[in-house]
């Protein structure tokens, strides 16, 4: 039944997104990083290597700003509007508008991914390709990008306006994407290194961009996403009572 009602609400989002000139610059953003990283940045060509690992890499980059992008109007502008008042006088629950917002979130998401596919296929008859591997290193993008839209998405109920809910998703998202670069780049004692790396969502995506799905990000990235969401709809009670 939750699921069921957030999928209606999630729906009137999605065709609220995709009449949005916004929507379609992100969709055109983010199939122009992830290409540019591959084949100039990573000068693909040359490597010599049937792998599509570089390619993924950029996947978390590309992240932090259009993940903020797809998330910064969810809360922040109902709440700028006025409108979350009449929207929290509707018979659903919290968790029932969250999920909404989330399976919107999710759904331009998803687009981005399959707008990713057309690289990897006209590379794959180049070269011995694993399709398992592909399959997973697409399982680990898409459980990243939950996490991260989860998150965009409590940091948007938190802000005031949409610029304050980019900035400040941009922000949190450079940091725990880019963290785990400290523990690379210098020497930290084995247990800050390890918790530095904890809080890093690139860090346990890494393993994901090898094709192997690894139970203990699986949950990580799980439980990330559960949490974020649980806190996001603390935010609303709060607003819904206040």
């Amino acid at each position: 039944m939750i699921v069921r009602k957030s999928l209606i609400l999630a729906k009137k989002e999605l065709f609220s997104m995709f009449n949005s000139l916004a929507f379609y610059g992100i969709c055109l953003f983010f199939t122009l990083f992830c290409s540019i990283w591959l084949y100039y940045l990573q000068r693909y060509f040359t490597i010599n290597m049937a792998s599509l690992r570089p390619y993924f890499a950029a996947f978390p980059i590309a992240f932090i700003l259009v993940i903020p992008m797809i998330t910064m109007k969810s809360w922040a502008e109902e709440r700028k509007l006025g409108s979350i008042e009449l929207l929290l006088t509707m018979p659903f629950s919290e968790w029932e508008l969250v999920l909404g917002k989330f399976f919107a979130s999710l759904g331009v998401v998803l687009v981005l991914l399959s707008l990713s596919l057309p690289v990897p296929i006209s590379i794959i008859p180049l070269g011995r390709f694993e399709l398992g591997v592909l399959a997973g290193e697409y399982f680990g993008a898409l459980l990243l990008g939950s996490s991260a839209s989860a998150l965009g998405l409590l940091l948007s109920s938190l802000s005031k306006n949409q610029a304050g809910a980019f900035l400040g998703a941009a922000a949190v998202l450079l940091f725990t994407m880019l963290i785990n670069q400290l523990t690379m780049s210098m020497s930290f004692p084995p247990l800050i290194a390890q918790m530095i790396n904890f809080v890093s969502l690139s860090f346990h995506f890494d393993s994901f961009s090898k094709g192997i799905i690894d139970t203990r990000d699986l949950a990580y990235f799980v439980l990330a996403t559960v949490l974020f969401l649980f806190l996001n709809t603390r935010v609303i009670l709060f607003r819904k009572w206040s």
